[in-house]
């Protein structure tokens, strides 16, 4: 049975989102039980993959007139979960507006373009323009792997290739360090460069970035405009997570 598979009499029962009935099972999340029964709730830093991490706060629903993150909080019968709301996809905006003018994220020029959650998000939320004053950080690209490159510059902290090298490589290439605006992706190895860790193009950790920080090289700009993944359809119509 596949994770986005129906739990029928094993659900221990319902709750209400934007007053639609769900079912959810033991232990799951709002988020993944909303996403299981094909309900999109924005998100940047959640997969179903791994363990939930609640950093990108895109996903966040009033539960009972309360304020939680959908990947954290845990399902309970009878929460009335309200997410569609005018004033909830506002703060979303906000958020994402922030994630944008603090990092360099040139969309008409990312290899990634098209295939972007970040940039699909902000189309779907309606966002127009940055509306805060650009950082323009000044942060390093490591492009010293012979398959692989790393641009900091996109990287929005998500955790997801920190998740992916832990529990499904095995390999701890990733870690995430500093604090404040100071925050990155560090590399798991005696130079701090890739070229000197364990990463593989292969690794899961290579391939579940959902921004272009990481990026396989020679193969940029391979899918034709109109034929990306986030040009056929919006990413609000792309319930399941796990589709290439």
């Amino acid at each position: 049975m596949s994770y986005y598979d129906r739990i029928d009499a094993l659900s221990p029962g319902t709750f209400s989102l934007d007053g639609d009935e769900i079912e959810f099972g033991p232990g799951e999340s709002i988020l993944q039980a909303a996403t299981r029964a094909g309900y999109y709730i924005p998100h940047l830093c959640w997969h179903p993959e791994f363990g939930a991490k609640g950093s990108c706060r895109l996903c966040t629903v009033r539960i009972n007139g309360r304020i939680g993150a959908a990947c954290t909080v845990q399902a309970a019968s009878g929460q009335e979960v309200e997410s569609n709301t005018d004033d909830l996809n506002a703060q979303r905006k906000t958020l994402l507006q922030m994630i944008f003018i603090e990092g360099n994220h040139f969309c008409p020029s990312c290899e990634k373009s098209g295939n972007c959650r970040l940039q699909a998000t902000a189309y779907d939320i309606g966002m127009e323009g940055p509306h805060f004053e650009e950082f323009y950080p000044d942060r390093r690209v490591d492009a010293s792997h012979p398959d692989l490159l790393l641009d900091l510059n996109r990287c929005i902290l998500c955790s997801l290739c920190v998740r992916a090298s832990h529990d499904v490589d095995r390999k701890d290439v990733f870690a995430i360090g500093g604090y404040g605006i100071k925050t990155h992706l560090l590399i798991n190895s005696p130079s701090g460069q890739m070229v000197d860790s364990a990463l593989l193009a292969s690794d899961r950790a290579a391939n579940v970035c959902p921004v272009g920080a990481i990026l396989h090289k020679r193969k940029g700009f391979v899918i034709p405009i109109g034929q990306r993944r986030f040009d056929k359809v919006p990413v609000s119509g792309q319930i399941d997570e796990n589709k290439p």
